[in-house]
């Protein structure tokens, strides 16, 4: 019989550096959960990914104060800022332009993405990216 879940927790982490200061430490602390084991789980799971690497995680906490996490993939904006190599989106993206990508790193980052998105295949993948990098004032070149 599978436990009962008393609280779903939605966090963003830098991939193998948790610690339990904030926010692991403000979410997990109200749930009675043993803090230092997510956080030594987490990092042996993210050690090997990319230094500086945004992962969100949801756990899963359980009567018994036990818990379970998933981790899901970078946010697209995350991911379109580092391909277009700018610190951050554009405040006007209508007026301003802070940067480009293009076509092909849009299609490798809908790839990336395609589990965690809201698409059946890899086109309408690509455009929910393209609409995230207009969003942020990033413009969409062909090669």
């Amino acid at each position: 019989m599978s436990k009962e879940v008393v609280a779903k927790i939605k966090i963003e982490l830098v991939a193998g550096q948790a610690s339990p200061a904030p926010p692991v430490g403000t979410s997990l602390g109200p749930h009675n959960v043993n803090i230092m084991d997510f956080v030594r789980k987490f990092n042996e799971k993210t050690n090997k990914m990319e230094e500086g690497l945004i992962v969100p995680v949801i756990i899963s906490v359980f009567k018994d104060k036990s818990f379970s996490f998933v981790l899901k993939t970078p946010p697209a904006s995350f991911l379109l800022k580092k391909a277009a190599g700018i610190a951050k989106g554009s405040g006007a993206p209508n007026k301003e332009k802070v940067g480009k990508v293009t076509r092909k790193q849009v299609e490798e980052i809908a790839r990336l993405k395609l589990a965690d998105l809201n698409a059946y295949d890899l086109e309408a993948a690509a455009k929910i990216i393209e609409g995230t990098a207009r969003n942020m004032g990033l413009e969409i070149i062909s090669e």
